[in-house]
């Protein structure tokens, strides 16, 4: 946003800050959901240098295209350990993995 933006939405007593103040989620919080967007972005990252579709990828992982849908979007019903496997299922490395992570 810009500074003049935010000057005015300011001064016709609008508060500016982040999801994360708004929703008062602790550091811990805050970078688990960081952690979670980061893999579900790069599980869709991977699926598409694929060229596969979600149902695609639901059959290799054994799984519904709503659930991929669901891991994509970074549904709070997906735990990591379902998208670290389904990035490692797309041929994700352990390095790329951290790379992704940092």
């Amino acid at each position: 946003m810009n500074t003049a933006k935010k000057k005015r939405l300011e001064m016709k007593g609008w508060k500016i800050g982040t999801a994360f103040e708004f929703l008062k989620l602790s550091s811990e919080e805050a970078a688990y959901v960081e952690l979670k967007l980061t893999l579900s972005k790069n599980l869709q990252e991977y699926r598409r240098e694929k060229r596969l579709s979600q149902e695609q990828l639901a059959r290799l992982l054994k799984s519904s295209q709503s659930r991929v849908a669901k891991m994509e979007a970074g549904d709070p019903t997906v735990s990591l350990d379902l998208l670290v496997r389904s990035l490692f299922a797309l041929g994700a490395s352990r390095k790329h993995l951290a790379q992704m992570l940092s």
